[in-house]
């Protein structure tokens, strides 16, 4: 199986790269700063659950791209789909699967749209990674866990295939004949957490210190009812772990969005937040927590760009 993995950043290099470390034919694509970074540093994942060095790792630019591959590995973040997809169009061919693990359900949509809904399947993780000033792929827990599946539930032959691909790496995997529902759990908490954390400014460590507990979970509860609405209720395993994270005295678990915001990064305000209150229906007042979020992502959204402009404005003689 030949494995196209898009971007070699903490989520690409990472599972990625354990997917390489294991010998299967996986190849990067990469910007031209990347792929000379590779080439000199070899692809490096530090790791409790085990380091990896892989020198020089397969890469390729997107204008050279040919040939089809059998499985495109996707997880950029949701503003840079758009580039992505143009990037790895020339790789998609009749037999492609693309397995997206992006947070949220609005890129299923936009690449069934692009690629047609038979090429994509359901996917989503649970890890935290991050790169270092050197490039290197830092995971910073110990969980590594890929789950993936046709969205209908089926376990087709390309499905099989890719667990068989999968089996060996050094990452836990499994093929799921419930994704969407577990896109739909993973989603829930995401937002929630993202949410809360941004708007508070503080880890879930911090929160709880605050005597504010109740937020975060009164939070969730808005999140979980809009997944209802569209049929796809958190079950009560998942609503017990969620709220348990949600509420952990002394927890340092915040989202990703918060430590983007905290380095005036760009953010997925519209992807994991603003989506999901569009699917809550023509009420969203009825989301009140939610949307006192969104407001506050796309003000800081709109800060970002007005102080972007006005760096970028040419400067007025006197």
């Amino acid at each position: 199986m030949r494995i196209l993995v898009v971007g070699a950043g903490a989520l690409g290099g990472y599972f990625g790269g354990r997917l390489k470390d294991a010998g299967r034919d996986v190849t990067f694509l990469v910007r031209p700063r990347r792929a000379e970074q590779l080439a000199k540093t070899g692809l490096v994942i530090r790791s409790p659950r085990g380091d990896a060095n892989i020198p020089q790792p397969a890469t390729i630019l997107a204008e050279n791209l040919r040939a089809p591959f059998d499985l495109i590995l996707l997880s950029c973040k949701a503003y840079d789909l758009q580039s992505a997809m143009d990037s790895f169009a020339p790789a998609v061919g009749a037999n492609t699967a693309i397995l997206p693990l992006l947070n949220g359900m609005k890129h299923m949509g936009l690449l069934a749209a692009r690629f047609g809904a038979d090429a994509m399947l359901g996917g989503q993780c649970v890890i935290s990674a991050t790169l270092d000033p050197q490039g290197h792929v830092l995971h910073l827990n110990d969980l590594h866990f890929v789950s993936y599946g046709e969205q209908d539930g089926s376990k087709s032959a390309r499905a099989t295939a890719i667990a068989a691909a999968f089996s060996g790496a050094r990452f836990e995997s499994q093929l799921s004949t419930t994704i969407m529902q577990e896109m739909w759990e993973k989603w829930a908490i995401i937002a929630a957490v993202a949410g809360i954390t941004c708007v508070l400014r503080g880890a879930v460590g911090d929160i709880m210190a605050a005597d504010a507990g109740q937020l975060p979970v009164d939070l969730y509860a808005e999140c979980c009812a809009i997944a209802a609405a569209n049929g796809f209720a958190p079950g009560e395993r998942a609503r017990k772990r969620s709220i348990g994270m949600l509420t952990a005295p002394g927890s340092t678990f915040a989202a990703s969005m918060l430590r983007d915001i905290e380095r005036h990064a760009p953010i997925e305000a519209d992807h994991v937040v603003g989506d999901l209150l569009q699917r809550g229906g023509k009420n969203p007042n009825a989301y009140p927590l939610l949307q006192v979020a969104y407001a506050h992502l796309r003000t800081y959204e709109a800060r970002r760009q007005r102080e972007a402009a006005a760096a970028s404005a040419p400067a007025v003689g006197t």
